[in-house]
């Protein structure tokens, strides 16, 4: 029999996700791994903190650095987080040492990715980061690996499961956005400080790492356009709901002759879509392009086991066999440029949402407004102002462009009648 090999491992980094790796390590004997594990050494900001596991029996490293470069480490595994800082240089000085990198960190990724391919190839080595983006939904390797003969024409989907328990939970509950969000924060789905995650930055990590994969577009995160949830309130999903459709915060990969475009986007869709029918901290991605139709993949997006376990898988791939391009195509094919669109042309149904002044004429000014812009209007939604001074009022407008439809709310957003800053969403054809 041939003996198993075995992989040393130094992680760096002992949040949720570095102690659920230790967990799964420590209880290998009950996995299909086609090696032996071994834990080397750790390295975290605090040494005496109770974590739950026992690493006592483990070196333990202050500098993730020195972790990366050790004789004693064949993988390291990088869960520190950040786009630069400890993290970018340990990773970088595992690679330039000729260490296997593994990483969970979408945004070094995203930001710094080919760079670090370009290192990785050179040292013949793994760079592997399907953790980065959807958790436990092995999206990247589908992507890289089974999904490489399809001529991809558009990746779009949910990948921050903290922004659809938000949506999902101000519809189910009928509360506003700030009460829901201190929910997902005492539940874990969210940060203590929950920026990236609500302004949508998260997402656009992850749709910049799968724009690269699937249309080898050259990494530019500076291109992505990115706006996230923190603007919608109960009366966007309220009135959404009556229509027939649900908000959930979008990604968005094409690919044009003029380039690639990525955007992140809160957007409607009609309930029986596939992506509207995904709830809670759920991600959920669709891949669509030729031979194969379209493809969606859904499961937990984040916490300890689900990103874990998909670290886990990666760790495992090295067993495998020899290291491939991270990317799935050398860095220096990477040929399509990324664009930014400001988006104006784009057609598309628009819901447009605003208060009125309860007075007369007030939908007559608000029509005038539609008309000048030449903006057709399909469907009107008015509640009862209900005793308050103002009554809100949303609007599904037929197919126009972005520039015709936000060029209407900025019109609406100037009468005197107008008591609140209109929101402009797009529906999903």
């Amino acid at each position: 029999m041939t003996e198993k090999k075995t992989l040393r491992l130094g992680i760096a980094g002992l949040g949720n996700v570095g102690v659920g790796l230790v967990k799964l390590v420590q209880g290998q004997q009950e996995l299909r791994l086609a090696g032996n594990l071994e834990i080397s050494a750790v390295s975290a900001r605090s040494k005496t903190r109770d974590r739950g596991i026992d690493v006592s029996g483990y070196g333990w490293e202050d500098d993730p650095v020195k972790l990366a470069t050790s004789d004693d480490v064949d993988v390291f595994v990088e869960l520190i987080g950040g786009s630069d800082g400890p993290a970018r240089a340990s990773i970088e000085a595992a690679l330039r040492a000729g260490k296997h990198v593994v990483t969970a960190n979408k945004a070094v990724i995203a930001e710094h990715g080919a760079l670090l391919a370009e290192l990785a190839e050179e040292n013949n080595v793994h760079l592997l980061f399907d953790a980065a983006v959807a958790g436990g939904v092995p999206i990247v390797r589908v992507l890289r690996d089974s999904l490489s003969s399809v001529d991809v024409q558009r990746v779009s989907g949910i990948l921050n499961g903290t922004c659809n328990y938000i949506l999902t939970e101000m519809l189910a509950t009928g509360q506003e956005y700030t009460p829901v969000l201190a929910d997902a924060q005492k539940l874990g789905y969210a940060e203590a400080d929950p920026y990236l995650d609500v302004s949508g930055m998260d997402a656009a990590h992850k749709a910049l790492i799968l724009s690269v994969i699937a249309f080898g577009a050259k990494p530019d995160f500076s291109k992505v356009r990115v706006s996230g949830v923190d603007q919608i309130d109960g009366l966007d999903i309220k009135f959404a709901d009556k229509m027939g459709y649900r908000i959930r915060l979008v990604t968005e990969s094409t690919k044009s002759e003029s380039g690639v475009r990525c955007s992140v986007a809160p957007a409607l869709f009609k309930v029986d879509h596939p992506l509207a029918q995904i709830s809670g901290p759920t991600n959920a991605i669709m891949v669509e392009g030729d031979p194969v139709g379209s493809v969606t993949m859904a499961g937990p997006g984040a916490g300890e086991g689900p990103t874990a376990s998909a670290v886990m898988g990666d760790i495992t791939r090295i067993f495998q066999g020899p290291a491939t391009p991270p990317f799935g195509t050398s860095v220096s094919e990477l040929n399509a440029e990324m664009i930014q669109s400001s988006g104006e042309n784009t057609q598309s149904v628009w819901f447009i949402r605003t208060k009125l002044s309860d007075k007369s004429g007030a939908l007559a000014e608000l029509s005038k407004a539609f008309a000048l812009c030449e903006v057709s209007v399909d469907q009107m939604h008015q509640d009862s102002s209900a005793g308050e001074a103002a009554a809100p009022i949303a609007i599904m407008t037929h197919p126009c462009t972005r520039k015709a439809a936000e060029a209407a709310a900025s019109m609406i957003e100037k009468l005197d009648a107008c008591v609140d800053k209109p929101r402009v969403l797009r529906v999903e054809a």
